[in-house]
């Protein structure tokens, strides 16, 4: 078990090089959008960014994961398998792209944004494009090829940082040129969508190779049962991927106390983006996971390996809540003073993003036996609780109820799949460890909000609020350390040694 255990710590690593670095970009964008842009800006290009988000679902129909599966059959020709999907993804995509072109100027009306067709139709190129290069991306982590994924990815967003400086800080100033028919001269939410159809330019230039390297040959019948398994995927992925942008979309509909439902847009996202670091470790360790799940499938003791993961997944987790929560007050300052009214709602986010990362490891028991069709159900009931929510309380409490809304769809879905992998596919999680996790973060998180309210502290110089959180955390982390280092006594040697072995590689 350690060698596995210590491959997908290595990888989660390689794979969150690409990934850290779009985040802390993304990141250090922030407090120059937050200043540079109106919460009304920010708002709309938070409103294109959820449609591109959700559609990009639908256009790659749940593929990624199918390749996994059927390539790793005995037998199976990986060739096949990912000419045959990526043939699939390509003629959906052009399709939309195609209507994107033809009917930018009623969508772009429809929304509310006459004259910013060209801003459609760059939507229509980023969705296009991006699903075409998601399978050629599969490709590459089926084959353990992390370090090309992490290169081109990085080359990704590096390419949409250099497009970002360069249309907000020097196009202004020398407008005109090729540039003129694509972008204003005065600087709008569409230099940031147009920046991402750059980026994904040259993604796909990058990925020619790979795409070359692929001995096309399309299999109709291996299609219909790699949709039959990857399309119920799809559709339970939506849930998940509504449950994160379905409300910016819901802001236009149902944030009627707000002055403008498109600033409060604004507001809430940039308090979202003080989230980045948990949905960051959740995104990275879910590039490796999933692969690694499907390739230690037939071992014996995969299933002890998979709750071992999880427990190392939550105190991971938890340390990154406690830590961005008792720094909040230097974090905040990161936003544009307009922006700052929203980060109450961060621990909220926060806890949030945990429970999808342990809902990811839970919901694994229907990928591996197959049982895809439970996911369908266990994702609308999340589906549900988060259109609920948002429908009757954001008119009351505008994002707040977003942001609640997040954490209870998440925790319905952690606990369905928890209940029905029991019964289809048990896997001997130990929840009373992990409860305790959970509960030993809570009760810091409350002392660290009890203590904050001294006076003495309150009232005190930052520093001093600072060096008490401090000291919380490291106690925290000595807690972590002696939970994780006892050895129980029906416990073997040698797993304990694998999961100090796992510990150390989590923590380098």
């Amino acid at each position: 078990m350690g060698s596995p255990l210590k491959k997908l710590a290595s990888q989660t690593a390689i794979y969150g090089l690409s990934t850290i670095l779009a985040r802390v970009i993304n990141f250090l964008f922030v407090p120059f959008y937050t200043r540079m842009l109106t919460t009304e800006s920010y708002g709309v290009v938070t409103e294109f960014m959820s449609y591109i988000a959700i559609l990009q679902v639908v256009l790659v129909l749940g593929l990624e994961t199918g390749c996994f599966r059927f390539a790793n059959k005995e037998g199976a020709d990986p060739s096949s398998v990912y000419s045959t999907a990526l043939s699939a993804v390509f003629g959906l995509s052009a399709a939309f792209l195609a209507c994107m072109l033809l009917f930018a100027s009623p969508i772009a009306a429809a929304l509310g944004y006459e004259g910013y067709d060209a801003v459609i139709k760059y939507v229509g190129g980023i969705l296009f494009l991006d699903s075409v290069t998601a399978i050629l991306f599969a490709k590459l982590r089926q084959e353990n090829r992390a370090l090309k994924f992490a290169a081109i990815k990085t080359l990704k967003i590096i390419t949409e940082t250099g497009a970002n400086i360069f249309l907000f800080f020097w196009y202004p100033s020398h407008p005109g040129g090729l540039l003129s028919n694509f972008i204003s001269p005065v600087p709008d939410f569409s230099y940031v969508i147009f920046a991402i159809l750059i980026s994904c330019v040259v993604c796909a230039l990058a990925l020619l190779p790979e795409f070359f390297r692929i001995t096309f040959s399309f299999d109709g019948e291996l299609l219909g049962k790699m949709l039959a398994y990857s399309l119920p995927l799809m559709v339970a992925a939506l849930p998940g991927i509504l449950n994160d942008f379905l409300d910016r979309i819901l802001f236009r509909f149902f944030d009627t106390s707000a002055e403008s439902w498109r600033s409060s847009l604004g507001v809430f996202q940039a308090a979202v983006k003080l989230s980045v670091i948990m949905s960051l470790f959740v995104q990275m360790f879910r590039f490796a996971a999933e692969p690694f799940f499907f390739q230690r499938n037939r071992d014996k003791d995969s299933k002890e390996l998979y709750a071992k993961v999880m427990e190392y997944f939550t105190a991971f987790c938890s340390v990154v809540f406690l830590g961005v929560i008792f720094y909040m007050d230097l974090i905040s300052l990161i936003l544009g003073r307009d922006f700052r009214g929203g980060i109450t709602i961060v621990p909220v986010m926060l806890l949030a993003y945990m429970l999808l990362g342990m809902n990811f490891n839970v919901s694994m028991w229907y990928k591996l036996s197959g049982k895809t069709s439970y996911a369908v159900y266990i994702t609308l009931a999340g589906l549900v609780v988060t259109i609920l929510i948002n429908v009757f309380l954001m008119p009351l409490y505008s994002f707040y109820a977003t942001a609640w809304a997040h954490l209870a769809s998440y925790f319905v879905m952690m606990v369905l799949s928890a209940i029905l992998g029991k019964k289809y596919y048990p896997i001997p999680y130990n929840w009373l460890k992990i409860a305790l996790l959970m509960v030993v973060m809570g009760l810091f998180y409350g002392l660290s909000y009890g203590l904050g309210m001294v006076d003495s502290i309150a009232e005190g110089p930052l520093w001093m609020k600072l060096a008490v959180n401090t000291a919380l955390l490291l106690l925290y982390l000595l807690i972590l350390y002696a939970l994780f280092k006892r050895q129980k006594p029906e416990e073997p040697e040698e797993s304990e040694e694998v999961a100090e072995e796992f510990a150390d590689e989590m923590e380098a």
